[in-house]
């Protein structure tokens, strides 16, 4: 059971446990679909909702998931939760899913999803299971909004789509490249302010 307030688990989630910041794991999704501002949004709500809803089934059925299977069960409910927003997204929302529609469907894969199923969500109940997911899905999209938001400016000129200034883009910005130097720049620089500020750990920690 964690002893912990609600607050600081939210808080945790969004800083000190950072999925990409801080713990630099599921990097795949921040290179892949962080081109634009809006493809970043969309995945991070994504992800969010999932690990949130994951967090909160696993809760709910802690009692009654057999340790010797809890994986296959962790990974089953997972996968129920990201079919139901790669459904809902192909639904409303056609034309962000034609772009990252394979991505929607790799959250299932995600590190950080399972880890804290099994080591938050199954030994907690359902409030502070929900608050943890939705402070580390919180994280996440905070982290996808940074990267997809310079990648953009610096690449196309634009914010959402909107031109916001008119020079010639760095190209590379919106490569793979541009993504893997986006992500080095950002997580130095927030992990930076974390040891200066906080007394934190650096990345990988």
């Amino acid at each position: 059971m964690d002893t912990r307030s609600n607050m600081e688990i939210f808080r945790d989630g969004i800083i000190a446990d950072n999925t990409i910041f801080k713990l630099a794991i599921s990097l795949c999704p921040a290179i892949a679909v962080t081109s634009s501002l809006k493809n970043g949004v969309m995945m991070g709500v994504a992800v969010m909702f999932v690990q949130t809803m994951v967090n909160l089934t696993i809760s709910l059925m802690r009692n009654f998931i057999h340790p010797r299977i809890r994986i296959p069960i962790f990974m089953l409910v997972i996968s129920a939760w990201v079919t139901v927003t790669d459904l809902c997204m192909a639904a409303f929302a056609r034309d962000v899913y034609a772009e990252m529609g394979l991505y929607v469907q790799l959250i299932v894969a995600f590190a950080s999803i399972l880890a804290h199923a099994e080591t938050f969500a199954s030994k907690n109940t359902a409030i502070p299971s929900v608050v943890d997911g939705f402070g580390m899905g919180t994280g996440f999209l905070f982290a996808l909004s940074c990267i997809s938001f310079f990648r953009e400016l610096l690449g196309k000129g634009t914010v959402w789509g909107f031109e916001i200034v008119s020079f010639k883009p760095m190209l590379i910005m919106i490569l793979p490249a541009g993504g893997f130097l986006a992500v080095g720049v950002l997580m130095a620089f927030f992990n930076w302010i974390g040891m200066r500020f906080y007394g934190g750990k650096p990345a990988g920690h």
